[in-house]
């Protein structure tokens, strides 16, 4: 397995156990800008309880990073400052902050985490339902190659939770979603994990997180089974 690939497993891991993450992280600060100008003001704590080494950040647009002043230590952008995907590297103590400057003024990370090495640190801030369900495929893999008993549990369980609204859904697809999705899950690649996981979505009608966790459908022995 590439370090990458590890490292994004691990990072959908810990976006799985920090549920909370779903609302706006209380570390992304969002400030007006000074005469109502055309970029957008961010501050990002680090709250993780450790010194972190980068701030790993993705936008639904392309974005500029135009200006960043660092507090408690000293972060830079590792490539370029103009994409949808943003790394900044160095060090950051515990509570330090780093005030950035973004164009356009939506400028707004979608998903956003600390991490000290490779390694994530803190809670994540997951800002859609299409991260959300990226990470879960991640996780879900992840947990599927260290105990697959415990997986297949897991879903023993979610399909045991939501039985009476999932036999509705399967009579109305005519197909029955255990049957037909397990194997997928069993043996698909994060990417097919995350397809299952957009398509019950979808099937819902679902387009926000708040939906996904306050929905009708019960995710909760997925999330018990990777330590929630």
């Amino acid at each position: 397995m590439s370090g990458r690939k590890a490292v994004l497993l691990v990072v959908g891991l810990v976006a799985l156990l920090s549920l909370s993450a779903v609302a706006q992280a209380d570390w992304i600060l969002s400030y007006t800008s000074v005469g109502g100008g055309a970029d957008a003001h961010l501050s990002f704590v680090n709250t993780s309880g450790v010194t972190a080494n980068v701030l790993h950040l993705e936008f639904a647009e392309e974005v500029t990073l135009t200006y960043s002043l660092a507090i408690g230590g000293v972060l830079v952008p590792v490539a370029a400052v103009t994409g949808t995907t943003i790394d900044l590297a160095g060090e950051m103590v515990n509570y330090g902050e780093i005030y950035t400057i973004w164009e356009p003024v939506t400028a707004y990370p979608i998903y956003a985490q600390w991490l000290a090495g490779t390694t994530p640190v803190g809670t994540p801030h997951i800002g859609s339902v299409a991260v959300l369900g990226r990470l879960f495929g991640q996780g879900i893999a992840a947990l599927r190659d260290a105990n697959p008993a415990a997986l297949q549990a897991a879903f023993d369980q979610f399909f045991a939770d939501n039985g009476e609204y999932l036999a509705g859904l399967s009579e109305s697809l005519g197909m029955d979603l255990a049957t037909q999705l397990m194997p997928v899950i069993l043996a698909a690649p994060a990417e097919g994990i995350e397809n299952f996981f957009n398509t019950i979505i979808g099937m819902l009608g679902v387009t926000s997180l708040e939906e996904v966790i306050g929905g009708d459908l019960d995710f909760s022995s997925l999330f018990a089974a990777l330590g929630f």
